[in-house]
């Protein structure tokens, strides 16, 4: 599978633009089980891991719907 372009109303989005939507989602939802459940007073800096969580969950999306594999 190829990665490429919509078009929404006439602006062409790029899938890295979707992907990260979802990956913002994502990262949202695992963050807030995180704080739900005793893991989350194990994090140091929350700011260096959200953007870690949030990088590693845009690579994992990327690679499964780019037909990485």
């Amino acid at each position: 599978m190829e990665l490429h372009e919509w078009s929404w109303g006439g602006v062409y989005l790029s899938p890295l633009f979707v992907y990260a939507l979802m990956a913002l989602g994502l990262t949202a939802a695992v963050r807030m089980l995180m704080q739900v459940t005793p893991l989350g007073r194990w994090i140091w800096n929350e700011a260096l891991f959200d953007c870690a969580l949030f990088l590693l969950i845009l690579c994992a999306i990327t690679w499964s719907l780019a037909g990485g594999g």
